[in-house]
Protein backbone atom coordinates (compact mmCIF):
# COMPACT_ATOMS: atom_id res chain seq x y z
CA UNK A 1 0.00 0.00 0.00
CA UNK A 2 1.51 3.39 -0.80
CA UNK A 3 2.27 5.92 1.84
CA UNK A 4 0.87 9.73 1.37
CA UNK A 5 3.12 12.42 0.30
CA UNK A 6 3.09 15.51 2.98
CA UNK A 7 5.06 18.86 2.33
CA UNK A 8 6.48 21.04 4.45
CA UNK A 9 4.49 24.29 3.01
CA UNK A 10 8.32 26.03 2.29
CA UNK A 11 9.79 22.66 0.45
CA UNK A 12 6.17 22.75 -2.14
CA UNK A 13 6.27 26.36 -2.66
CA UNK A 14 10.59 25.91 -4.05
CA UNK A 15 9.35 22.60 -5.45
CA UNK A 16 6.15 24.35 -7.55
CA UNK A 17 9.22 26.65 -9.13
CA UNK A 18 11.17 24.30 -10.38
CA UNK A 19 11.04 23.39 -14.40
CA UNK A 20 7.64 21.11 -15.39
CA UNK A 21 9.74 18.58 -16.60
CA UNK A 22 12.58 18.80 -12.85
CA UNK A 23 9.23 18.03 -10.79
CA UNK A 24 7.35 15.27 -12.78
CA UNK A 25 10.57 13.27 -12.84
CA UNK A 26 11.06 14.18 -8.58
CA UNK A 27 7.51 13.44 -8.37
CA UNK A 28 7.74 10.07 -10.02
CA UNK A 29 10.67 9.73 -7.81
CA UNK A 30 8.64 10.41 -4.52
CA UNK A 31 6.10 7.98 -5.93
CA UNK A 32 8.76 5.40 -6.07
CA UNK A 33 9.00 6.41 -2.25
CA UNK A 34 5.84 5.93 -1.42
CA UNK A 35 5.72 2.55 -2.55
CA UNK A 36 8.22 1.97 0.17
CA UNK A 37 11.17 1.60 -2.72
CA UNK A 38 14.34 3.74 -3.48
CA UNK A 39 14.31 5.60 -7.38
CA UNK A 40 17.58 5.55 -9.04
CA UNK A 41 17.51 9.28 -8.86
CA UNK A 42 17.60 9.47 -4.79
CA UNK A 43 20.34 8.36 -2.21
CA UNK A 44 21.03 8.34 1.40
CA UNK A 45 21.65 11.90 2.76
CA UNK A 46 24.63 11.32 5.80
CA UNK A 47 24.69 12.53 8.75
CA UNK A 48 20.64 13.59 9.08
CA UNK A 49 19.84 10.00 10.72
CA UNK A 50 18.04 6.77 8.82
CA UNK A 51 15.07 7.65 7.02
CA UNK A 52 16.55 11.23 5.07
CA UNK A 53 16.89 10.92 1.22
CA UNK A 54 18.04 13.58 -1.11
CA UNK A 55 16.39 12.86 -4.94
CA UNK A 56 19.64 15.14 -7.23
CA UNK A 57 18.53 15.54 -11.31
CA UNK A 58 20.64 17.56 -13.02
CA UNK A 59 18.97 19.50 -15.64
CA UNK A 60 20.37 21.74 -18.49
CA UNK A 61 22.91 23.32 -16.77
CA UNK A 62 21.18 23.27 -13.14
CA UNK A 63 20.78 21.31 -10.14
CA UNK A 64 17.76 20.39 -8.55
CA UNK A 65 17.39 18.98 -4.59
CA UNK A 66 14.21 17.44 -3.28
CA UNK A 67 15.15 15.90 0.63
CA UNK A 68 12.26 13.67 1.72
CA UNK A 69 12.45 11.84 5.26
CA UNK A 70 10.29 8.45 5.73
CA UNK A 71 9.43 6.85 8.70
CA UNK A 72 7.44 3.62 9.40
CA UNK A 73 4.18 3.97 9.84
CA UNK A 74 4.46 7.40 8.46
CA UNK A 75 3.89 9.85 5.01
CA UNK A 76 6.58 10.19 3.19
CA UNK A 77 7.55 13.82 4.24
CA UNK A 78 9.16 15.99 1.54
CA UNK A 79 11.33 18.59 4.02
CA UNK A 80 12.95 20.47 1.71
CA UNK A 81 13.41 21.40 -2.31
CA UNK A 82 15.57 23.75 -3.85
CA UNK A 83 18.31 24.91 -6.59
CA UNK A 84 21.60 23.85 -6.61
CA UNK A 85 24.56 25.91 -6.94
CA UNK A 86 27.79 24.65 -8.02
CA UNK A 87 30.15 26.67 -5.36
CA UNK A 88 30.55 24.04 -3.37
CA UNK A 89 30.67 21.32 -6.15
CA UNK A 90 28.70 18.31 -5.51
CA UNK A 91 28.12 18.62 -1.72
CA UNK A 92 24.97 19.77 -0.38
CA UNK A 93 25.29 23.45 1.26
CA UNK A 94 25.63 24.11 5.12
CA UNK A 95 22.94 26.31 4.92
CA UNK A 96 20.49 23.90 3.52
CA UNK A 97 21.74 21.02 5.56
CA UNK A 98 21.30 23.69 8.59
CA UNK A 99 17.82 23.77 7.09
CA UNK A 100 16.88 20.78 6.88
CA UNK A 101 17.64 19.66 10.65
CA UNK A 102 15.76 22.35 11.64
CA UNK A 103 12.37 21.34 9.54
CA UNK A 104 13.50 17.77 10.67
CA UNK A 105 13.26 18.52 14.93
CA UNK A 106 10.61 20.56 14.06
CA UNK A 107 8.28 17.53 12.12
CA UNK A 108 9.54 15.33 15.01
CA UNK A 109 7.88 18.05 17.75
CA UNK A 110 4.86 17.95 15.84
CA UNK A 111 4.50 14.15 15.90
CA UNK A 112 5.43 13.52 19.09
Amino acid sequence: MDREIAWVRAARRAFEEFPITVQRRMGRALDVAARGEMAEIARPLRGLGSGVFEIALAYRSDAYRAVYAVKRGAPVWVIHAFQKKSRTGIKTPKQDIELIRQRLRRLQEDRS
